[in-house]
């Protein structure tokens, strides 16, 4: 086994080279977690875009996912759920596989299903991160597999610190991660686009309601991210009479927050299938 620290540059490798895989790249070497010319990553060969965003890192972009495994302490597995078998396979019979810890994004695919295409001495981290990490502001939750230690789930842990934030939580509560955090940007861009649309209703220029809406929502979610409660916060807003208890009243008539949940509960509900259809 390979003992890794999270206090020393690490030699990390990329099994595909897409968008994600390019921001944790990024997020690593700001951090100062691994240094450009100790990261590599495999491209497939029609994507010259992504090879060339790694080299303007200073990393090294191949198209063989041989050398990522030789080359790497740590592999992230960043390709799409289908192709994570026959990924895996290809490099499983290589001496350099064995009891090295591979860290697999992607979604769906459970840490039993990436453990049985390796050798058995390998060490499976499974993560859920989220789009936002493309800007450092990510959320992401990870899973360890049979032969994965402590020392793994906090390396890991804090690799994902360097584009947002990441907790550990038991495996069956992955499903439930990817329905809130994963899809939950697509709810946030939503409700983004809504309060623009009503500022434009109300008479504001299209491009000044975009911003004040953005910004809005980036506020609110960094006073709760800073500790205050959602509905306190809500209620210090909330005037006896005033705009915004007319505002809130229209949203809890038209089911605002049980939409929400209801999203939430559909999304995880939909992985739960298919999830299954990706492990059996």
């Amino acid at each position: 086994m390979i003992k890794l620290s999270v206090s020393e540059a690490m030699k990390i490798g990329f099994i595909g080279g897409g968008r994600l895989a390019f921001a944790l790249a990024n997020g690593f070497i700001s951090a100062g977690l691994a240094k450009p010319e100790e990261i590599t990553a495999s491209v497939h060969p029609a994507d010259t875009a992504s090879a060339e965003a790694f080299k303007g890192l200073g990393a090294t972009a191949i198209f063989d996912n041989k050398p990522v495994v030789e080359r790497s302490e740590v592999v992230i597995v960043s390709v799409k759920p289908e192709v994570v078998g026959p990924a895996l396979r290809d490099v499983r019979d290589l001496p350099a596989s064995k009891g090295k810890l591979f860290i697999s994004v992607a979604m769906g695919v459970s840490t039993a299903t990436i453990e049985k295409n390796l050798p058995a001495e390998a060490r499976v981290i499974r993560v859920m991160p989220n789009t936002p990490a493309l800007v450092k502001e990510g959320a992401a939750a990870l899973s360890r597999g049979a032969k994965a230690t402590a020392e793994d789930a906090k390396l890991a842990a804090q690799l994902f610190r360097a584009v947002g934030s990441c907790d550990e939580v038991p495996e069956y509560q992955m499903d439930a991660v990817t329905a809130l955090s994963g899809s939950g940007p697509a709810y946030v861009y939503m409700l983004i686009e809504s309060l623009a649309d009503g500022g434009v209703r109300c008479g504001l220029p299209r491009d000044l309601a975009l911003r004040l809406a953005a910004q809005t929502t980036l506020g609110g979610a960094a006073m709760v991210r800073n500790g205050g409660h959602p509905a306190q916060l809500k209620d210090n807003v909330t005037s006896p009479a005033g705009s915004t208890a007319d505002g809130t009243y229209h949203l809890e008539q038209n089911g605002f927050r049980s939409a929400v949940i209801g999203a939430v509960k559909a999304a995880a509900d939909r992985c739960k299938v298919v999830n299954q259809q990706l492990n059996n």
